[in-house]
């Protein structure tokens, strides 16, 4: 099993656009030639678009791009520029009367971070559909629906640290899968490798990070759930694997451990947690095989996602973070 770049999965394209002034983007995954599609939705306040069209009984197999934006419902318009963009190419399901691109998506909440007047909107959905043709990198970090993004939020803004978008892929024999996340988390971020939390609350003055578990814990009696704002972490699964819309579903379920994994806590009740997985259908593949595969390139993708980013918007980065323990 290697490591590869995502970009190098056959069948997809990438792309992001953003109001870096505004704090906000949004990402989207494009296959031309539709790919089986699924998903898995979790914690108690998602937005979603098209995710009942994904469940394994309904009609439509193949889906044509599936995207992942900042805010909030308002977010969910970006999906328009995207069917325009596609149907201009003449991709989309043929009903006979013309193609229809089908785009289902997920949003984050970032409204706190920038300008909350300034979404994701159809000419961003369109734009990010244009960068994933004319660009040959994926990019990551403070880019596309990680542009806003916020980990760590239990004391709120301030001892918050900045999220991002992240990346990673694997190749085991033929087979190849890799995920693209968006890390808004309302918990911490911790390694699992070394059982560490690596970002997420912190206390300003000596840097340390503190625990939102622990924090939770110690206030069970008097949290406030109306403080718990600006959350959910969004995510898209792709393989060259040959799977029916059933296992699909599956796997996008299965690959949530990625999530529980590295998100502490995960999949709360101010999360909206979800997973989308598309599946071009190149290459025989062992299903449960693919949910090993799938919990692990979210893993790492969240793990990235948080590593490759900068600060921005007050909030601080893993990598400043580490700079600044160093001085």
């Amino acid at each position: 099993m290697d490591e590869i770049d995502i970009s190098s999965i056959t069948g997809f394209r990438v792309g992001h656009a953003a109001d870096q002034e505004a704090a906000t983007g949004c990402s989207v995954v494009i296959c031309e030639q539709g790919a089986v599609g699924g998903v898995d939705v979790r914690g108690g306040a998602p937005g979603t678009r098209e995710t009942d069209l994904l469940r394994s009984e309904n009609l439509v197999e193949s889906v044509h791009a599936i995207f992942l934006a900042g805010g909030s419902a308002f977010g969910l318009a970006a999906g328009s520029g995207i069917m325009d963009f596609l149907e201009e190419k003449g991709i989309g399901f043929d009903t006979g009367a013309g193609r229809v691109p089908i785009v289902p998506g997920a949003i984050l909440y970032d409204l706190q971070v920038g300008d909350s007047k300034r979404r994701p909107d159809h000419l961003m959905g369109y734009e990010a559909c244009m960068d994933a043709y004319d660009s040959h990198e994926i990019k990551t970090g403070n880019f596309g629906a990680g542009t806003g993004t916020s980990i760590g939020k239990v004391l709120g803004p301030e001892q918050a640290m900045k999220g991002g978008i992240g990346s990673y892929a694997l190749q085991a024999a033929d087979i190849q899968i890799g995920a693209l996340v968006a890390v808004n988390s309302f918990g911490d971020i911790l390694d699992p490798e070394t059982g560490k939390l690596i970002a997420g609350v912190y206390e300003k003055d000596s840097l340390e990070l503190l625990s939102t578990e622990n924090i939770l814990i110690n206030q069970i009696k008097t949290a406030d759930a109306n403080r718990f704002s600006g959350n959910t972490s969004i995510g898209v699964i792709m393989t060259n694997a040959k799977l029916s819309k059933a296992q699909a579903n599956k796997i996008a379920s299965i690959a949530h451990d990625g999530f529980a994994r590295t998100m502490r806590p995960s999949h709360t009740l101010i999360d909206g947690d979800s997973l989308f997985l598309m599946a071009t259908g190149e290459v025989e593949a062992d299903v449960n095989t693919m949910g090993l595969l799938a919990a692990k390139v979210v893993e790492q993708a969240v793990l990235r996602g948080v590593r490759d980013t900068t600060s921005a918007y007050s909030l601080l980065s893993y990598r400043d973070l580490q700079k600044r323990r160093k001085a």
